[in-house]
């Protein structure tokens, strides 16, 4: 499954902002995004397995925030970082 991520977590990856993963659910795919980009994770879900409030996922451009919705290829994940400041 194709995934987008934000800049912030492009440090994880080297500078790619597109990505590919496995997983039968978005919890699943954030799970294998862990596993090749070590730490990742942490950023987006909490201790707790909540997503982080700053943080919105998209699938094919409907909005989640349901971690354990099915997904399969050829979905496309959009993960987005919230902005904030004033």
């Amino acid at each position: 499954m194709k995934v987008y991520l934000p800049s912030p977590l492009y440090s994880y990856t080297g500078g790619k902002s597109l990505v590919e993963a496995r997983g039968d659910t978005i919890r699943e795919v954030l799970a294998a995004l862990d596993a090749q980009y070590p730490g990742m994770a942490f950023r987006m879900v909490d201790e707790v397995g909540h997503l982080r409030r700053h943080i919105r996922i998209f699938v094919d451009e409907r909005p989640e925030e349901d971690l354990d919705t099915k997904v399969q290829d050829p979905m496309v994940l959009h993960i987005v970082a919230a902005l904030s400041g004033g």
